[in-house]
C-alpha cells in the first residue's frame, strides 16, 4: 500500500472464500453498468468452486474505502507462446458509481501492474467495450487496442454442436 492510499483510507485486499457473495454482487454491478445483466449466470457455488476450489482459475481483490467495499478486480494468468511466459489477464475492474473519481480505479489498475511485474508476466491484457470511457483511462497509462485482432468467443451452449462437426 502506498502512502497516498494510507492517507486516503484506501485499502486493497485479496478476496477470501467468505467474500463469495460480495464477489457476486460486484459481478452483478459491472453487468448492470455494461447493460449485460441478462448474461450473468454465475452463482455463489460456481464462483466458490472456480475461485477457491481445488484448482482456482481466477483471483480477486477488493478496493475498500474506509472499510467499505468500493471496487473489485478479477484476474487470471494466461500464456503467450510468442513471449514464452505467462501473461496477466484482467477480466474485470469495477468501481461502484458512488466511489468513482477518488483514484480507486487507478489504484486497482496499478496494483495489477505491480502483480504482473512481481509475477514476471510478459504482458498484461484486458478488453474494453468500445463505448466505455475507461478506454481513455487505459490509454493515459500507455495501453492501446491491439491492431488487427478481434476477440472471438464460443459459449458453452455451442460446445456440443462444434464437437459434432
Amino acid at each position: 500500500m502506498t502512502e497516498n492510499e494510507k492517507k486516503s483510507g484506501l485499502n486493497i485486499r485479496i478476496a477470501e472464500k467468505e467474500d463469495v457473495s460480495l464477489i457476486l454482487d460486484f459481478i452483478k454491478g459491472i453487468a448492470e453498468f455494461e447493460k449485460l445483466s441478462h448474461m450473468v449466470t454465475a452463482t455463489e457455488e460456481t464462483l466458490l468452486e472456480s475461485m477457491f476450489g481445488e484448482r482456482p482459475y481466477a483471483e480477486v481483490f477488493f478496493a475498500e474505502m474506509d472499510g467499505v467495499p468500493a471496487g473489485f478486480t478479477v484476474f487470471f494468468h494466461n500464456f503467450s507462446t510468442f513471449v514464452g511466459k505467462q501473461g496477466f489477464y484482467i477480466e474485470d475492474i469495477y468501481v461502484k458509481p458512488e466511489f468513482r473519481g477518488k483514484g480507486i480505479g487507478k489504484a486497482m489498475f496499478l496494483h495489477c501492474v505491480k502483480l504482473a511485474k512481481e509475477r514476471n508476466c510478459g504482458r498484461m491484457e484486458w478488453t474494453v467495450l468500445d463505448w466505455n470511457p475507461a478506454r481513455e483511462f487505459y490509454e493515459y497509462f500507455g495501453a492501446g487496442p491491439v491492431e488487427g485482432w478481434h476477440i472471438y468467443r464460443m459459449t458453452e451452449d455451442k460446445f456440443e454442436s462444434a464437437l459434432e462437426k
